[in-house]
């Protein structure tokens, strides 16, 4: 699998596969395409606090991977939050989604590294557990604007 960041060509896929993941029990509530496209657009030009990388397998978009990044004091330093990964359907449970943690951790320095899941997305939950995280015991709260 290669693994890249996100260009602007890569506009209509992205928004194809970002508005699947929105949609699926992987997350609580789906967004307006709106968010989509700020966030794809903040990414073609540049943001500190985040990034977005496309993932293909023999020429093909297979998923792609969002990141975002904060500093904690907790954590002592850069926190990497690994905020959305998606595998089309057709190539699900290839390693795709884990290649792309190990990129991650192997090539984006940081204190910490955070994600999160739906509790009932399991197997999701045990690929993290696999790859050494471990349960985060914080309820999370959120104010939109």
């Amino acid at each position: 699998m290669t693994i890249r960041k996100i260009k602007k060509e890569d506009a209509q896929i992205y928004t194809e596969m970002a508005k699947e993941f929105y949609s699926s029990p992987a997350v609580l509530e789906n967004i307006p395409t709106e968010n989509i496209s700020l966030s794809f657009d903040a990414f073609i030009e540049g943001t500190p606090f985040g990034d977005a990388f496309i993932f293909e397998d023999n020429g093909e978009t297979v998923g792609y991977g969002v990141l975002a990044y904060t500093h904690s004091q907790e954590a002592g330093g850069r926190v990497v939050w690994i905020e959305e990964i998606y595998i089309k359907e057709e190539f699900r449970g290839r390693g795709f989604g884990s290649q792309f943690i190990r990129y991650v951790l192997d090539e984006i320095p940081a204190k910490r590294y955070r994600l999160e899941t739906e509790p009932e997305n399991e197997k999701a939950a045990a690929l993290y557990r696999r790859l050494g995280f471990e349960f985060f015991e914080y309820v999370n709260y959120k104010l939109d604007r």
